[in-house]
């Protein structure tokens, strides 16, 4: 289902779905960030799910994004058809977590191994045993 319209939130509008962010990716995407020029800069997918916008990806982005100084970024509707109760049950952890913006993330950047530990060790558990409970 397509939606015709970009999103129009700014960045503090946005619900996060994950809580950290690699000091490696955000240090690259630094690398090519000029916050007066955003032609290089992929829009934020965002899906609007239980009534709050979330963000899907780009988490990374919308970090350097804040720490440029900016308050908004070009968006997108996520069209994509994703894992939706992974993606609740992300926003749950985050909300318990205190993570309720991208700004939230800005204190949450840990080293590329943390990353791979903390977050996608993580996310390869939770979605492994959200595949086992719906069989």
């Amino acid at each position: 289902m397509s939606q015709k319209k970009n999103p129009d939130y700014s960045l503090k509008d946005l619900q996060p779905s994950q809580f950290y962010i690699s000091q490696a990716k955000l240090s690259n995407i630094q690398a090519w960030f000029h916050k007066d020029d955003l032609s290089n800069f992929k829009p934020l997918p965002v899906k609007v799910l239980d009534g709050i916008p979330i963000l899907t990806d780009g988490h990374t982005r919308a970090v350097a994004a804040i720490l440029a100084g900016l308050e908004s970024v070009p968006l997108v509707y996520e069209e994509d058809e994703l894992d939706w109760n992974l993606y609740r049950y992300c926003v749950e952890q985050c909300n318990q977590k205190g993570i309720h913006s991208p700004y939230d993330l800005v204190d949450r950047v840990i080293s590329a191994h943390e990353y791979e530990e903390k977050w996608i060790g993580w996310c390869n558990q939770v979605h492994s045993k959200l595949q086992q409970n719906q069989k």
